[in-house]
């Protein structure tokens, strides 16, 4: 019995006319009569009354079709998920994120994701204590954005975009972009920031900044969250350096200015993941990444 057979059985019963239902199935009549005959024979029971005049069910293909009809509703809803998970359209994603695209470029992705792909989950994870690196090659995360690319040669990397670091005041401060010289004019200015002797990207970058220019900030404020240093120079309780990415966050009361240093952002996955749906979220990646690197220039 082949569930063709059935979708045959489920449309005569449905027409109750051999010649209708063989054109609605796209074969011939003696091709339709054919199946339900064999159907027939390998259940070793009659499905239908046929007269010349007329076709109609018998009591046992009556219970048959009660009882097939929602079996193979259900079986072309699961065929249906099955072609969605092969095409990339359906299941889930896990997505590592540092804080500072939260303003930008990560909603604008979210969004296209969530349009193109409505039907697919997404999970959004933003690491501290545990490595990018170790998330993805353990399965936890399948896709990581970075500011410096991945090491291990089972990770690749591309890059999608380069933004500045920014000076950070709130909004009465006395430095503004035409008046601001370099970081000499912060020596008597309080600093909120990560700890320094952190062996991140993030700040390898700072401390970079800070030895070019022979500045020692001082530090009153520590902490890793990105808007939680906004929030308190807002308040006026310091200044600090960003990624320019934060100015997106609409926050009242923090001026940026640009500096001139650059970071990157780059996009990380398990090498060989050969997932349909890591396809098509990197197709979307990509085409978000060169949207944001238009609206910057």
């Amino acid at each position: 019995m082949e569930l063709q057979q059935i979708r045959y059985f489920l449309a005569l019963a449905q027409e109750l006319h051999f010649w209708n239902t063989a054109e609605r199935m796209f074969i011939t009549q003696s091709a339709l009569s054919r199946q339900i005959k064999a159907l027939e024979d390998e259940l070793g029971v009659q499905l239908f009354e046929r007269t010349k005049r007329s076709v109609k069910l018998t009591e046992a293909g009556a219970f048959l079709r009660e009882q097939w009809l929602p079996l193979l509703d259900e079986i072309n809803r699961i065929h249906l998920q099955a072609r969605k998970i092969h095409e990339g359209a359906f299941g889930l994603v896990r997505i590592g994120y540092p804080g500072s695209i939260v303003y930008g470029f990560m909603p604008d992705l979210i969004t296209s994701i969530s349009h193109a792909l409505p039907e697919l989950k997404v999970e959004l994870v933003e690491p501290t204590d545990i490595s990018f690196e170790q998330l993805l090659l353990n399965y936890q995360m399948d896709m990581a954005f970075r500011r410096d690319p991945a090491e291990n040669p089972a990770l690749q990397s591309e890059c999608l975009y380069s933004e500045s670091y920014a000076l950070a005041v709130p909004q009465g401060h006395r430095l503004t972009e035409q008046n601001f010289t370099g970081l000499h004019d912060l020596e008597n200015e309080k600093f909120i920031l990560s700890n320094l002797a952190q062996t991140t990207f993030y700040t390898a970058g700072l401390r970079q900044i800070f030895e070019d220019h022979h500045f020692t900030p001082d530090v009153r404020i520590e902490t890793d969250f990105g808007g939680m240093v906004l929030g308190l120079v807002s308040k006026g309780l310091g200044v600090t350096i960003l990624p320019y990415s934060y100015s997106f966050s609409a926050l009242p009361n923090v001026r940026f200015i640009k500096l001139p240093y650059q970071m990157n952002l780059y996009v990380t996955w398990r090498r060989n993941d050969n997932s349909p749906v890591l396809k098509n979220i990197l197709k979307l990646v990509a085409e978000t990444a060169h949207k944001y690197r238009q609206e910057q220039m």
